[in-house]
């Protein structure tokens, strides 16, 4: 989920920089680097990992129910079958799709089987976006009391400032009328 999470969070209205942070393959190759197998690096790659980004925020702000109609279909789509993996210097894990799959394919899969287990869970809720007015960030809210609203320190500390400044400004208003 952390990696649908950084996917996700280069979308021009989510990132830092403001302006989508996978527009070229040299881009793409930093966040790839959790990923063995094949891996074309071309601009139809390109591509693809950016629809399935696009998809994936789409996805993490249905609702439990409809999410589920999303993953059934991602798994689907991809004839997934559940296996347990392991290779390079990785103990025993899930794949579901062959190491020679396109990788836009593997990560639906690979996120569609984390989202599994987040509605099985009944925790949902736990994946959302940001909070700040001005920010459409995904978050994965792992917090023991599921209290996090902002998907950044930055964005926390932004909305922090507004409060402070309109409490204040009404203050302000309230003191000039006695």
């Amino acid at each position: 989920m952390t990696f649908a999470v950084d996917l996700g969070n280069t979308a021009g209205s989510a990132s830092r920089s403001g302006l989508d942070e996978i527009e070229t393959v040299e881009q793409l190759a930093p966040l790839l680097l959790v990923y063995s197998g094949r891996i074309d690096g071309d601009e139809a790659e390109l591509r693809a990992v950016r629809e399935t980004r696009d998809l994936l925020r789409e996805v993490w702000s249905m609702s439990r129910d409809r999410a589920v109609t999303a993953v059934n279909a991602m798994l689907r789509d991809a004839q997934a079958l559940p296996q347990l993996v392991r290779h390079d210097m990785l103990d025993w894990h899930l794949h579901a799709t062959s190491q020679d799959a396109p990788l836009d394919e593997r990560i639906r899969v690979e996120v569609a089987l984390g989202m599994v287990d987040v509605i099985r869970a009944d925790e949902w809720w736990r994946l959302r976006v940001c909070a700040a007015d001005d920010c459409a960030g995904l978050l994965c809210d792992l917090s023991r009391n599921g209290s996090k609203r902002f998907c950044s320190v930055r964005c926390g500390n932004r909305m922090n400032m507004v409060a402070f400044r309109s409490r204040a400004a009404a203050a302000e208003d309230e003191s000039d009328v006695d």
